[in-house]
């Protein structure tokens, strides 16, 4: 490969929420940028999920114009307790003087608004990146579409295509636990406060959504097959006796399932590429912590490339590796040791957990510390 004219400094394969940051913040430092994806344009529409998004995100994607304030719904307070056991702290956005601790939003939603800001031409869709040769001075893509083969040549390959399968470069640890998402009616209104609530099974997570509760009902795969098989009564009865009396629940929308592992790359850089989000790391949805930490992968990574004059630069693609470690790792043993720590009945811990989170409820600084880090990340340290 010669040093010719890219046809895109930076190619980024995988148009989700991440890799959409990514091109719309490069965008605006007047970096050229295409977006890659396998799937139609759009594709997003369907999709059932809702993401909890910090108020560092919000201020994030605020500052490229996508955010979607009416699709949101504001979380004000966090209520935190364990099932069957003593202790519970609150965190409320007075306390940390913020107008939300974060919101709930649909994927589908936060997507378009993103979508929104692309122009046509900085998205190819239907693509499948087959192969890649990397060069001293550029990659070259090859790009299977409509049944042919095409190449591209860009500075930067990013690759934000999500969840990896199975790959020599990442580690995994298998938690054996699924995620049972639903939408559920509750009684009496939920005033925007949000729940986590710690069983022996795993974290439970009720999360505000518009006039419903997003929610994330970690179970054992054996009582995760037992939950999607439950008509609409059993599985409420079930979410009830898990979650206790606090809230009532009243109907519920239909189910899916996700397994759960951690999910971690072990180099987030090679020559003339870069992984983010997901597809650097994949973290347990206890507090809401992976999405947050993939959109500021991508907004580092933009800065990082806006202030290179080569966009593959391998200096400044290791300086970016190094300075997302302590957001990456704080993240990784925030949420890994949640869920170790809090997924058993074992008496000792339960008496150790109950006596952490009353301390927590009793130091307002401790409270303010773990609040800024779940919001903020690592922007969170002096």
């Amino acid at each position: 490969m010669t040093d010719a004219a890219p046809d895109c400094e930076v190619l980024i394969v995988g148009a989700g929420p991440v890799g959409m940051t990514l091109a719309l913040s490069l965008a605006a430092g007047g970096r050229k940028a295409l977006l890659l994806d396998r799937r139609a344009r759009g594709a997003w529409r369907d999709d059932p999920r809702a993401l909890a998004l910090a108020h560092g995100t919000r201020q994030l994607l605020a500052i490229l114009g996508a955010w979607n304030a009416a699709a949101g719904t504001a979380i004000h307070d966090i209520h935190v307790s364990q099932r069957g056991g003593f202790g519970r702290t609150q965190i409320t956005r007075e306390e940390l003087a913020v107008e939300a601790l974060g919101y709930v939003m649909r994927y589908r939603d936060l997507a378009a608004a993103l979508d929104a800001r692309l122009p046509a031409a900085a998205l190819l869709d239907g693509a499948e990146l087959t192969a890649l040769q990397v060069g001293n001075d550029a990659a070259v893509a090859t790009i299977r579409r409509d049944g042919g083969e095409t190449t591209i040549r860009a500075r930067l390959v990013v690759h934000a295509e999500g969840t990896p399968a199975e790959d020599a470069g990442v580690a995994v640890s298998d938690y054996r636990q699924h995620a049972v998402l639903a939408e559920v009616r509750p009684q009496p209104a939920h005033g925007h406060r949000a729940w986590e609530r710690f069983t022996p099974d795993g974290p439970l997570a009720l999360l505000p959504l518009g006039d419903d509760y997003s929610v994330v009902f970690t179970v054992p795969p054996t009582k995760a097959d037992a939950l999607l098989a439950m008509d609409d009564d059993a599985f409420l009865a079930a979410l009830q006796q898990q979650f206790g009396p606090r809230v009532r629940f009243a109907a519920t929308s239909p189910r899916a399932r996700y397994p759960l592992a951690l999910r971690l790359r072990r180099q987030l850089v090679a020559a003339r590429q870069v992984w983010i989000g997901n597809a650097a790391q994949t973290l347990h949805p206890v507090s809401g912590q992976g999405f947050n930490l993939g959109i500021r992968d991508a907004c580092e990574l933009a800065q990082a490339v806006l202030a290179a004059g080569d966009a593959g630069d391998a200096a400044m693609l290791a300086g970016y590796a190094r300075g997302r470690r302590l957001d990456r790792r704080g993240s990784v043993a925030f949420t890994d040791g949640i869920v170790r720590a809090f997924s058993n009945d074992f008496a000792p811990l339960r008496l150790a957990r109950g006596l952490g989170l009353l301390a927590l409820d009793l130091c307002p600084p401790a409270r303010r510390f773990v609040a800024d880090r779940m919001i903020w990340g690592a922007r969170a340290w002096p």
